[in-house]
Parts: structure tokens; sequence; C-alpha cells
């Protein structure tokens, strides 16, 4: 299989969700703009990605760590003159001056960084080409970084730079307020008016405010199950979502999960809820649910996919398309004995959700309806 196209036409969030889901192995190269970039794939898992985009490369990374002095790296550069088919951080392992874990370490932090990015890709060129897991000439990259000895989930990479992006937007608009304020008066002052008169905001509400401006013009189905879960891993720390079909549940994607491969076993996971007078009451009523779990031997195999730990509470949030329950979303706070807290900014979030897929979903049969006329 070899994936082609462009960035403008299918978002790096879809390709990543295709190769997840069919758990491809191979090298996506990006070429944009904005630089050159490649991701390397495992099983659908991300054992290697960089980009030209992020200033420094991984060896400068290590040297400005603490990890390895000037000489060392210095040293690895000519060694690499010689051998420039292999990584800096490959030379630095068989020079002796770095072991494997550190290498895990900062790579799958930089890959984090390098996917963060690339989400901010507006333009460019992508090929994947199967079961080539070598990098090496396909694309202008100062280096190719360190391979993963364990992969990381592309549903949690893409999850977390929407985290970051959100964090970086919501500083900016912070720090403009703060200079057009002290224009006014000192900023000493304008904090304490402002604790004074306005409590801390709820955090379901400010995640409303950010993640709202985002579902207003999704691009697939896949952007928007992926907001639902970010919004609610704000609050809750484990939830699973999944598809509602005629008497199933089929798990579509997860966060908090500590479990081995949370995203491929959730994908893989079918409940029989029709076998659950308490799931069959919650689907049938249509209704946001905050409260004691009631055990039986289906809900019972949903705590065991989560990861066990039978919850004091647990909350499930119905989604709603044409009056009819199209994905369940259960989420709970598993080491806490407190009570949920309010979730008034997650339930409208969701209820916009269903809107939003409804949109989607109607567009989509639109255009069928179009190709369909043409032909």
């Amino acid at each position: 299989m070899s994936l082609v196209g462009r960035i403008e036409d299918l978002a790096l969030s879809d390709i990543f969700q295709i190769l997840s889901i069919g758990k491809k192995t191979g090298t996506l190269v990006l070429k944009g703009s904005r630089g050159n970039a490649i991701v390397v794939f495992k099983n659908g898992l991300v054992v290697r990605a960089e980009t030209d985009d992020i200033e420094k490369t991984i060896g400068e990374e290590l040297v400005n760590a603490g990890v390895i002095k000037d000489t060392i790296y210095n040293l690895t550069l000519e060694v690499r003159k010689k051998l420039p088919s292999k990584s800096i951080p490959e030379i630095l392992l068989e020079l002796g001056s770095v072991n494997k874990e550190i290498l895990d370490k900062i790579t799958k932090k930089r890959i984090e960084r390098v996917v963060y990015h690339l989400l901010l890709w507006q333009d460019g060129d992508f090929q994947f080409e199967l079961d080539d897991v070598n990098p090496f000439g396909k694309a202008e990259l100062p280096d190719f970084g360190w391979e993963l000895s364990k992969g990381m989930s592309p549903e949690y990479l893409l999850m977390e730079g929407a985290r970051v992006y959100d964090e970086s937007t919501r500083t900016e608009s912070l720090t403009t307020e703060e200079l057009s304020d002290t224009a006014e008066g000192s900023s000493e002052e304008i904090w304490s008016e402002d604790w004074e008169s306005h409590p801390p905001e709820r955090k379901d509400i400010s995640s409303l405010k950010a993640l709202t401006q985002e579902l207003r013009f999704p691009n697939t189905t896949s952007e928007i199950t992926l907001l639902i879960l970010r919004f609610a891993s704000e609050i809750f720390q484990r939830g699973v979502l999944y598809m509602v079909g005629d008497r199933e549940l089929f798990g579509l994607g997860q966060f908090g999960l500590e479990i081995e491969n949370p995203d491929e076993k959730i994908r893989e996971t079918t409940i029989i809820y029709e076998n659950s007078s308490f799931l069959k009451r919650l689907i049938e009523e249509r209704k946001p649910y905050k409260g004691v779990l009631e055990k039986d031997e289906v809900t019972e195999f949903m705590v065991d996919v989560m990861g066990g730990y039978w919850p004091e509470n647990a909350a499930f949030f119905p989604i709603i398309i044409e009056n009819k329950v199209v994905a369940l979303l259960h989420c709970d706070n598993y080491t806490s004995k407190e009570q949920i807290p309010s979730t008034d900014g997650l339930e409208i979030f969701i209820d916009q959700a269903g809107i939003a897929l409804e949109k989607t979903l109607l567009q989509r049969r639109l255009q069928d309806l179009d190709k369909n006329s043409k032909e």
C-alpha cells in the first residue's frame, strides 16, 4: 500500500488514524512550505519522527541538556561525515556516550514536539511507503533521530499535540490582555482586582471555550471524536468512547487507560449492552448519567477492559444524531472517592459535537448523491 496526497486534502490526524487502525508499518514522508519531516510507523505505532521545522537536532538537545559535552558532539559530527547512513544518536550510542534509556526518554518528548509542529502545517505533500522503515534518503533532514524500542500511540500524540496547541494559544491570549491592561495601571493592581471580582473559572467551562472554536470547522468525524476525548480528559482520569449499534458497543478510542496497547485493545472490544439492563436503560433514555455504576456481567467486563479498579462513581454521555444514540462516552475518576465534578461544559460540547457529526454526515450524503447523479 502506498498512500500519497496533499495535507490540504487529507489531514495529518486522518493519516495517523488510517495507519494506526490498519496497524501499518512503513515511513511517512512530508514536504511542505514549512520544511521536511518523516514519521516511521511499526504495527500502527510511531517509533521515530523528525522534522527540520524544529530549530535544534536531537544531538544539540542532548548538549543543551548536559547529557553530552560539546567535544563529544563535534566528534560525532565528524564521524557522521564518514558514515552518513547513521544518525547522530546511533553514533553516540556506539561511542558509549549515551545509553538506550536516555535516548528513548528524550526521543519520546521530541516525537511529541514533532507531531505538534506537523499539526500546524497548512500545506504540503505526503507519501507513505509500506514496510519501508529506513528513513535515510527519503527527506532532506539534518538528522533522522532515534528509533524507539517501544512505539507511541498515534492517538495519544494527536491529543497531546492538540493540548499543547491549546495551551500555547491561551498563553498568547493572556499575554495580549496583560499588555493592554498594564497600559491602564500596574499589573499588581489589575490582578488583585480580577481576583476579588472574578472567581476562578471552572475547568469544564474553560475547556469548552478552548475547544468549541475547533469544533466549528472539523474536517472529519475522527477529528470530532478526538476533540470529545480531549475535553473529557480534562475532567476525568480515564474514559472510553464507544460506537453504539443495535445491541452492541464497539470501542472507538480512549484516554488514561493504564493497560498495554490501550488504543488497540479498545478498538478490538465489543460489548453486548443488550444483556445489561443498566446500559440498555441509559441508551434508551438518551440522557447523561452520573452516579453509581450498577454491577452486572456486562459492566464488570467494561471495567475490566479499562484496566479494572471499580470506581465509586461513573459518568455516561450519549452522543445523539437524528434523535438516535450513535456513540456513548464512559468516564470515571477511579482513584478518587470524591463526587464527579460539574460536567455542564462537557455536556454542552457533546451536544455541539452531535450537531457537527450530523452536518458532516449530511455533507457526505450530499456528495454521494451528487456523484451518483453525475454517473
